[in-house]
């Protein structure tokens, strides 16, 4: 007999949704209510990283700012580091990106 506290919930102790879906199928649903930037973000870095766009898709406003400073106040030389930020975006799993960067707001490295 199932526990009156664990109703509702699959064996993976996700909460299951009978109404979007009545099979009770779980593994293809969205468990975020946000959606995940992380290779938009990414490739941004890698090609337009001195000019900040990814922090601005993030939602960073004053490291984009800041980002773009620096690449004019370097002549460009200051981009490496979007190119650095993309990689390490890319590089992440997807929910330790949307931990750190989205949810935790990590704004810089």
């Amino acid at each position: 007999m199932e526990n009156q506290d664990n109703a509702g919930y699959d064996s993976t102790g996700r909460r299951e949704n009978y109404e979007n879906n009545p099979k009770g199928e779980t593994w293809n649903t969205s468990l975020r209510p946000q959606e995940n930037k992380k290779v938009l973000a990414g490739v941004l870095a890698i090609l337009l990283g001195g000019f900040g766009v990814h922090k601005f898709i993030l939602g960073y406003t004053q490291e984009g700012i800041i980002q773009l400073v620096i690449t004019v106040v370097t002549c460009g030389i200051g981009s490496i580091i979007g190119l650095i930020e993309g990689i390490i975006y890319l590089t992440k799993s997807d929910e330790e990106f949307y931990q750190t960067y989205q949810v935790g707001k990590r704004g810089w490295f």
